[in-house]
Parts: C-alpha cells; sequence; structure tokens
C-alpha cells in the first residue's frame, strides 16, 4: 500500500512548474551523478525511519508483538510522508514553498496522497491493513519529525551543491 500511494502520488511530476533558472539554459544529465546523490541523500531517509522506530519503540511502547500494528502504523504514515516530501526537496535548489513553488498539480497530489496515508490507519477499514489507530500525541511528534528531516535536506542540498553544483 506504501509504494502504491507513493507511487500514486508521482504522477503528478510531469505537470510541476520548473524554476526558471533551469530552462534558460539546456540541462545535462550525467547518470553517474546518481550514486553520488543517493549516497548523500539515502542515509537522510534512513535517519528519520530509525528515528521513527525508536519512537515508536519506546514513547508508545509497540515493542512487543501485540503491538505490532501499532508500529507499523506509526512508521506507515512517517514513511510516506518523507517519501512524498522528498520529491519536493529535490526539485528545486531553493527552499521547497518558500523560494520554489510546485505546480498545483504536484502539490494537489501531494496533499492528497499524505491524507489517504493518515486515513488508511486512523479510519474505519485500517483492520483491513492490520494498521490501527495512532495515539494524539503521535501527531505533534510526527510534524516534528517531519519538520527535521526538511531542515536536514535543505542542509544536505546545499552541501552537495557547494561541492558537486545542482544540475
Amino acid at each position: 500500500m506504501l509504494n502504491l500511494l507513493y507511487d500514486i502520488s508521482q504522477v503528478a511530476i510531469p505537470f510541476d512548474n520548473v524554476d526558471e533558472e533551469l530552462v534558460k539554459a539546456p540541462q545535462r544529465w550525467n547518470p553517474a551523478d546518481i550514486g553520488r546523490f543517493m549516497i548523500h541523500f539515502g542515509p537522510v531517509s534512513s535517519i528519520f525511519d530509525i528515528a521513527t522506530y525508536l519512537v515508536m519503540w519506546f514513547v508508545f511502547q509497540a515493542n512487543a508483538p501485540e503491538h505490532q500494528t501499532l508500529f507499523q502504523s506509526g512508521w506507515f504514515i512517517e514513511s510516506l510522508m518523507t517519501q512524498t516530501l522528498v520529491v519536493h526537496m529535490i526539485r528545486t535548489q531553493k527552499v521547497p514553498f518558500l523560494q520554489s513553488r510546485p505546480g498545483t498539480p504536484l502539490l494537489a497530489m501531494t496533499l492528497l496522497i499524505m491524507a489517504v496515508g493518515i486515513f488508511i490507519p486512523m479510519g474505519p477499514a485500517s483492520h483491513y491493513f492490520k494498521l490501527e489507530r495512532l495515539p494524539a500525541l503521535y501527531f505533534p511528534l510526527l510534524a516534528l519529525t517531519l519538520f527535521s528531516y526538511m531542515v536536514l535536506t535543505q542542509s544536505m542540498k546545499r552541501f552537495y551543491a557547494r561541492r558537486h553544483g545542482w544540475q
């Protein structure tokens, strides 16, 4: 379900806005840069997945087999949110949403998929997906996690651009 929702959210990428400076001159794509990019940005998501695991384990005591659906629900939402947000983070060298606004279809699809992602474990069909409602405290911690994720990703983006360039 996680991969399906994420893939659906990506359908809107072709309808995104592009920063004006990126269309002034042709861009060159170097496939060799993909590995370097992954080495820089891949661990960022892992840091926040691990942080979510620790919060679910220690804060919400989802550390026994009878609490596995609670654990999976917390990780499901956090993972979907960060996966969906990273597109906005790496689509521009600028600060996303503030200095570079995404196209309306991409933003709408992101918000829709995030809402569906929250509704699945919190809604009446959660048992069908072997998920469950999360405690209210989860959501302020999720907001803090997502904010921290965006700050760290933006910082990594600046570091990467200084070291290797952007585009």
